[in-house]
């Protein structure tokens, strides 16, 4: 094991996954914005990640068993990504950074107002997204409750309200 890796710490292992600079950026687009093509995750990263850093990211993930890639079913040239059991597991953990991020760092408004629900919903609200993901990304049964969209309509609304401010 040490030949493979710098030690049998959890904590090293978990880094040694996802401590780069943009595996958890990847996880979080495909999580929160339900990007699942390589283009989509390419042009609507707020971050700007570059193609070979993507590509090189989606493959490393895909290998760790975080991810998984599909041939689309809607078009023939086009690959899907889908997060595995694994990943979607990881919802507390970006609650946790969210949470940490918005009590210490100089957060946006709008994209910090996902993780204050997260936050405020506790863990029946993970719950409930994890369930979410698994119906997206597993083909399990879709939950009754869509915490994507709460999210989704929560940034929206501040992104609205930022607009009519300025306007």
């Amino acid at each position: 094991m040490k030949d493979e890796h710098r030690s049998g710490c959890p904590i090293n292992l978990t880094l040694e996954i996802l401590g780069d600079r943009w595996s958890l950026i990847v996880i979080r687009d495909m999580m929160f914005g339900n990007r699942r093509h390589f283009r989509e995750l390419l042009t609507k990263s707020e971050e700007g990640i570059a193609s070979n850093i993507l590509a090189d990211r989606l493959k490393r993930l895909t290998e760790k068993g975080l991810i998984t890639k599909a041939d689309d079913p809607s078009h023939k040239q086009k690959a899907l990504y889908s997060l595995t059991e694994m990943a979607i597991s990881l919802v507390p953990l970006f609650a946790h950074m969210g949470a940490w991020g918005r009590r210490y760092l100089d957060v946006s408004e709008e994209l910090s107002i996902r993780a204050q629900l997260l936050e405020e919903g506790g863990t029946d609200m993970w719950d409930a997204f994890m369930e979410e993901l698994r119906a997206i990304h597993l083909a399990a049964p879709r939950p009754a409750r869509s915490v994507f969209a709460e999210l989704r309509a929560a940034y929206e609304a501040v992104v609205a309200r930022k607009l009519s401010e300025t306007a």
